[in-house]
This record gives structure tokens, C-alpha cells and sequence, in this order.
């Protein structure tokens, strides 16, 4: 079985969302459908269609969940030096293009979140960046284009 990496905060954060997903969303769903049901034909009922298109995706979003969990490893980065970019730390990069420094922390797919600094080793960047060393130029091949950093940092 292929696992996940990921960190401890980020599995626990899964396991908060599917507890969520199934002790409260599915309950006030399946009351939702009830209620629409109630209100007579379900055929032009547009909240009955609603709340199951709802249900169906509270069902997907559980099983994705689970399959996540059941393959998470969860992955200890406080222990090892910080002399090279793994899984866990938070890199500070020029960017050679911009003359602007950015900072990232690698993590799994499901805690990726750019926007908040943390991008997943999968991710061209992450892949780039894998294995290198502080004071390392590193280009990755983007969608948007090609990057171009020097790390400057490894935390």
C-alpha cells in the first residue's frame, strides 16, 4: 500500500474534518432530505436535489478521508539536522527573478496551502527543492512558468 506523508498536525486535522463530516454534516444532511421530502413531489423539489448533490458529497469526501488516514505516515523532522531540505522544514528562498525571499514548509498533498507557505513535496517546487542545501540554486518547472531560488535558509 502506497502511503502519504504527512505531518502530525496535519493528520490529526483530517481525522478532526472526518469526524465532523460524519458525527455532524451527514446527521443534519440526512435531516435536510427528510424535511424537502416532506414538503411533497421530489421530482421540481430543488432543496430535495440539494441535499442529496450534498450527500453525495459528504459520502465522497468521508471515503477520501478515510483512504488518507488509513495510508497517512506520519513523518518526524525535529530530531535530524537541518542541513538539507526534507519533508517538514520551512525553507527561506530568494527568488533570483523577483529579488524577492519567500518562505515554504514542505508537507503532504492534503496540507498543501501555498497561500499560507506550506506547498507539498509533490509539487514541482517541493520536488526541486528535495535533498538540496543552503546556499543551493534551484529551478523548478512550474505551470506558470519556470522558478528560479536560491535557499537561503533551512528551519
Amino acid at each position: 500500500m502506497e502511503t502519504i506523508p504527512i505531518t502530525r498536525e496535519g493528520l490529526e486535522k483530517l481525522k478532526k474534518e472526518l469526524i465532523n463530516l460524519e458525527k455532524v454534516e451527514r446527521p443534519q444532511n440526512i435531516r435536510a432530505i427528510e424535511e424537502a421530502r416532506d414538503h411533497g413531489d421530489i421530482s421540481e423539489n430543488a432543496e430535495y436535489h440539494a441535499a442529496k448533490e450534498r450527500q453525495s458529497f459528504i459520502a465522497g469526501r468521508i471515503n477520501e478521508l478515510q483512504t488518507a488516514i488509513a495510508k497517512a505516515e506520519v513523518i518526524e523532522v525535529e530530531d535530524s539536522p537541518a542541513d538539507r531540505v526534507v519533508f517538514g522544514r520551512t525553507v527561506l528562498l530568494y527568488n533570483i527573478e523577483t529579488d524577492e525571499e519567500v518562505s515554504y514548509q514542505l508537507v503532504g498533498t492534503y496540507e498543501s496551502a501555498p497561500e499560507n507557505g506550506r506547498i507539498s513535496v509533490t509539487s514541482p517546487l517541493g520536488q526541486a527543492l528535495i535533498g538540496k542545501e543552503k546556499g543551493d540554486e534551484v529551478t523548478a518547472r512550474t505551470p506558470g512558468g519556470i522558478l528560479e531560488y536560491e535557499i537561503l535558509e533551512i528551519n
